[in-house]
């Protein structure tokens, strides 16, 4: 039997009195939320830019209420020292709420304010929980509402958060294009619909990839700038019920101050309470970026599929043994590991949606579940596409010859021959290739329509011309 008892504190609220664990920074509010949203294990110290932007706000609001004489100085001070620690990763396991939440984000709010108060009691000198000296509410959150700081801090979260992504995004981008380098010169048979088509450079076709994914930085770029705009100072329903005169501009000019982002207040604070459409936008973006992802690992392991039975233009890094049965298979199990991420972005997108459609009146009440599964989506594709780069990626070997034989094999190359013979001899001549195993070129020789010699079929046809013939 376990004979441990930890210390713990007894707190009040509206509701009556709850036990605190004495070494938490965090209150009564948060102990009931903790109990009550059981359901993801995902807490918020799961998502530290989350944690740094509210800290962000908070020390915003806070140094908004000092200049206007709102909040006394000492009490500014020791919350915007709070703020400064929380915001660079201190005491994140006392961040202990549930990402998913009733409440429309109170419960984040509350534990933020509990831990700013209790961790400034601290540094007083006081006794955690002893709100006489000061509170959560009454100071930490003064001149705010749940509904002006949660959706701040969730903007601003998701656009520090962006600047992650996009940095794996391009590594990735650039790991693709020094394969793409290291390619060069190497021609394999280009398929639609999975039937052999013209020649394509295994550089171009890596080139292809990176290209597709770079062109998402710009997306998402495009998309914070909508995100950039806060409600911050609207407080409940958008009027500023409970602040003063000045109040906005000053935290909100603090807040770019201290972030490095360049946010703006909403032109209608009414229409921000409840509007989620950026993140829905941000959302659909990751869903874009994670279909592309999936698309480009399908490829990838059509391309390395074999060793004997498959396309094997390819080899894949072996990473782990493939089968519990069959010795000496190797499985694309990286790949297959992107595009099952991708497709838990994807079920993402459709929660945020879902979760965003649900506003009602003046506030979106599922606003947890649209930044927790954002927040998600962000975190897994920057997993997806590091294990991608380091673990497959880098290592991708050509089959020079594998390449070299479907060319030399392939009847896709007569499509040359349809502007010197007309499409219907060059049919001719790709099926008589096919029927009878003979190359395109050994066929055309032989057919009445060419008139020309060997060195000129040999040039109309040498595949690495016809990679960019006119360009």
């Amino acid at each position: 039997m376990n004979t441990y008892q930890k210390s713990m504190r007894i707190e009040s609220d509206s509701l009556g009195q709850l036990p605190v664990p004495e070494d938490a920074y965090y209150g009564i509010q948060t102990e009931r939320a903790r109990c009550n949203f059981m359901l993801t294990h995902e807490r918020l110290e799961s998502y530290p830019c989350l944690i740094e932007a509210l800290a962000l706000v908070k020390y915003a609001c806070a140094e908004a209420n000092r200049k206007l004489s709102l909040l006394d100085e000492s009490k500014a001070q020791l919350i915007k020292e709070v703020c400064r620690e929380i915001s660079k990763g201190a005491h994140a396991n006392h961040f202990v709420v549930d990402m998913i939440q009733g409440g429309a984000g109170t419960s984040t709010n509350m534990n933020m304010n509990e831990v700013i108060a209790n961790r400034g009691l601290e540094l007083m000198g006081k006794s955690r929980g002893d709100y006489r000296f000061l509170h959560p509410n009454n100071d930490v959150n003064m001149s705010q509402s749940t509904n002006d700081v949660y959706a701040s801090a969730a903007r601003l979260a998701v656009i520090l958060y962006s600047a992650e992504l996009k940095r794996v995004i391009t590594s990735l981008v650039v790991a693709l294009e020094a394969k793409a380098s290291e390619f060069r010169g190497i021609v394999k048979v280009g398929r639609t619909q999975l039937q052999d088509a013209v020649p394509l450079g295994l550089d171009q076709e890596f080139s292809g990839f990176s290209a597709n994914l770079a062109e998402e930085l710009l997306r998402l770029e495009q998309i914070e700038g909508w995100l950039a705009e806060i409600n911050l100072g609207g407080t409940a329903v958008g009027t500023g019920i409970n602040t003063v005169p000045g109040y906005r501009k000053i935290a909100v000019e603090q807040l770019i101050l201290i972030s490095g982002v360049s946010l703006r207040s909403s032109a209608n604070l009414v229409d921000a309470s409840s509007n989620s459409s950026a993140f829905v936008m941000y959302s659909g973006a990751l869903k874009i970026l994670a279909t592309k992802l999936s698309k480009i690992c399908n490829d990838l392991r059509l391309l390395s599929s074999g060793p004997r039975a498959g396309f094997c233009e390819i080899e894949l890094p072996s990473v782990q043994p493939g089968s519990s049965i069959m010795p000496g298979k190797i499985n694309p199990v990286i790949p297959e590991a992107v595009s099952q991420s991708a497709f838990q972005v994807i079920g993402n997108d459709v929660a945020v949606t879902m979760a965003a459609e649900a506003a009602q009146l003046q506030l979106n009440a599922m606003a947890p579940l649209v930044v927790f599964r954002t927040l998600s989506s962000m975190k897994l594709l920057i997993q997806a596409m590091n294990m991608l780069k380091e673990k497959c990626i880098i290592g991708i070997r050509a089959n020079k010859e594998v390449c070299a034989e479907s060319v030399r094999r392939s009847i896709g190359i007569a499509t040359a021959l349809v502007p010197v013979l007309g499409y219907d001899a060059a049919s001719q001549i790709a099926k008589s290739s096919l029927m009878n195993g003979e190359s395109v070129a050994r066929c055309a020789l032989a057919h009445d329509a060419f008139d020309g010699d060997e060195q000129s079929i040999e040039s109309l046809l040498d595949p690495i011309s016809l990679l960019k013939p006119n360009l």
